[in-house]
This record gives C-alpha cells, structure tokens and sequence, in this order.
C-alpha cells in the first residue's frame, strides 16, 4: 500500500486533499465542528430538500402499503413498479417527447447512455468541460472522441464538417449549465449545427438547470425551445428535484433501445418506489415554482455582478457562481475565512478543475435571502 500513502502525501502537499466533512443539516444550514453556517455548496437548488412543509404533505400520501424502501430487483426482473410508468409517462408529457426513461443516478445515465448508442463507427464530440459522468461513459464506449474548446462551436463545427463522411454517426455532448464555471451552452446554435447533418446526433446533460430554468422548470432546452430537436435530453433529480435518480426524454426507440443495451440499466437494482413516489409528487408542482425560480435567478445576479465588480473573472450566466482563486492552497485559506464569517463555502480543486484554476463554487439556492448575498459580498476583497 506504499504507493497509496506516497499519492496521499502529494495530494496534501498540493492541498488538493480531500476529506469527509463531519456535518449536521438543519434546514438551510449546516454545523459543523460547533459552527452553523449559511450552506452555499448544496445543489439543492430550488430549497425544497429543506422544505418540511412539502415532506409533511407527502407523507400523509403514504401508508404502510405504499411505504416500499425496496424494489429488490432490477426492472427487467421484478423491479418495474407501477410508480416507475407513472413517473416515465408524467415526464413525456411535460417534455412533449414520445417517451422517458428513468435511471437510478446521472452517473448511470451518463456512463451507461453513450456505450449504449454508440460504436467504432461513431465519433463522439464533447465540450472540453462536460461533467466526470460523461467522460467516463466516453471511455467505456467503442467510439473515438475529440473534445472541442469550451463552447466553441466554430471549432465543434469544423469538426463535424471534417469528420461527417467518414463515421455513421457523430454525437456532440455538452452540458447545458456547466457544473465549475455556471455557464451555458448555446442550445439553439447547436441545434442549428445538427440540421445541418442527416447523421449529427445531439447529447444534452441538463443536470444543473432541471427545474431551475424553462417556464416550466423542464430546462434550458425548454427556455430555448428546443425540445424536440435534442436526441438524448438527460436530466437528475438529485438537484433541483430534491430527490435521486435521473432520466431521459426520447423517441420510443431510443427508449426501447437503452432497455435492450444500457449496461447501468439492466444491471442495477431499480430505485426504492417510495423514492420514485417523492420525485413524482416534487416533478408534478415543478411548473408552480416560478417564484423560486426567479428568486433563485435575482440572487445569482447579485452575485455575479458584485465579483465582476471586484474585477474577478466570473464566467458564469446562472446559479453556480465560481469565486476564481488560482493555486490550490489559496482557495482552502479563502474557503476557510468565509467559513468564520458564517457561509460553509468549499474549494473546488484539481482534479475536479485544471491546474491553476481552483475556486469557490457557489452554489446558490431559492431559500437563500438577498440580503445574505450583500452580506457575502462583504466579505469577498477586490481582486489584487
């Protein structure tokens, strides 16, 4: 085990180390060590984890009947309750598509989607920033893959002009809120790229704007309109929703399809049907949550125009601001003074972003007040 010890020791001593935080939940905050804290690093995005209201409701839907912790199965086998369909079919008329599948994470979307539908004759274009769940998906395909600048479609352009005669299927991957910079891709340029070729496919991970964005909460492809044009829409629920698990919107055949093909799958027992019971009872009121949503929109401005302000560069159109540091060890000192000022805020470091690029991520939700922004705003020195 020497060489786990001596990689360990390189990662503390590049302050890129990780441990388990010890942490009590208490509604929007978090205590940790004897301190409560303002979380400004939970995806739960539109506050509705914190929401006791909403779990009262939902457990006066529940008996000890329906109460079931376990499918015990995969969904090939026994597993595929009756909630599951209920869930699929909500989804595909929400989103307008002919079908919806569902899976147990976006890592088992990610990872088991792109093996799936894609093979030696297929080349895979992916944004140089998508998520760890689709590089890893990539690697466990047949498929060749050339990753393009971030959002730069000229260069995903000219890739797919030099590369559509040669394979039977290009599938270009992004996300459409990027998880470390809280940007956006340009869903309506690449749905224009995609008309373009009889044999460009389009893959869009909508993990981080799933309930946040759209009219209905469905996404930025909803705010785009879009839809219909996008052959995987992924999204999870482990964000936004409040709850676990992910899905696609598609065709019918491509539903049938990954049923047939997709490895996460067939191989995995199928989620608790209480669990799919709550996210069908959040997705139902996603459409009423304007409010939060727009909240959640105003507080993000705040914030990212006060960073640019401070002159620091601030990539992002969303939620997710990033407070970019640099070195590894500035960012854990910068993360720390903002903890004794009251907001449990956390470095992001490599390798989860490159060298060189370390940051606060914060990560902003609907149940956080305007006036703790002006306060965290405080705290954030100009940029030297």
């Amino acid at each position: 085990m020497d060489f786990m010890h001596q990689q360990l020791q390189q990662l503390e001593a590049a302050s890129n180390l990780r441990h388990l935080p010890a942490l009590i939940h208490d509604g929007r905050d978090v205590i940790v060590n004897g301190q409560r804290m303002l979380n400004l690093s939970s995806n739960d995005y539109l506050g509705l984890a914190a929401d006791r209201r909403l779990r009262e409701a939902f457990l006066e839907t529940l008996t000890p009947d329906t109460f079931l912790p376990t499918s015990s199965s995969s969904r090939l086998l026994t597993g595929n309750f009756t909630g599951y369909t209920e869930l699929e079919q909500e989804l595909a008329q929400l989103f307008g598509t002919e079908a919806a599948l569902v899976f147990n994470s976006g890592y088992h979307a990610n990872t088991g989607i792109l093996p799936a539908v894609s093979d030696a004759q297929t080349l895979i274009l992916a944004d140089k920033l998508v998520h760890a769940s689709l590089i890893d998906g990539i690697r466990l395909s047949a498929a060749r893959c050339i990753r393009y600048r971030h959002n730069d479609l000229a260069q995903a352009g000219r890739l797919v002009e030099e590369h559509h005669r040669t394979y039977s299927r290009i599938i270009l991957v992004t996300e459409s809120i990027f998880s470390m910079d809280g940007d956006e891709a340009d869903l309506r340029a690449l749905v224009a790229l995609k008309k373009r070729y009889d044999n460009l496919l389009l893959y869009v991970d909508e993990a981080h704007a799933f309930g946040v964005c759209g009219p209905q909460g469905l996404g930025c492809a909803e705010e785009a309109g879009c839809i219909g044009d996008i052959d995987f829409l992924v999204g999870t629920f482990g964000k936004a929703a409040a709850s676990a698990g992910a899905y696609i919107v598609c065709r019918q055949v491509v539903r049938d399809y990954l049923i047939n093909r997709m490895r996460t799958f067939i191989f995995t027992t199928a989620l608790p049907p209480v669990n799919i019971a709550w996210t069908l009872f959040i997705v139902r009121k996603l459409a009423d949550m304007r409010e939060r949503r727009a909240h959640l929109a105003h507080i993000g401005r705040l914030l990212r125009d006060a960073l640019t302000a401070r002159s620091y560069a601030c990539p992002s159109t969303s939620h997710i601001v990033p407070l970019m540091v640099g070195p590894s060890a500035d960012t854990v000192l910068r993360a720390d003074q903002l903890q004794r000022h009251g907001f449990y805020a956390l470095p992001v470091r490599p390798p989860t972003v490159p060298e060189g690029t370390s940051r606060i991520r914060f990560s902003l939700t609907a149940d956080v007040r305007a006036d703790e922004i002006l306060r965290l705003i405080a705290c954030i020195p100009e940029k030297s």
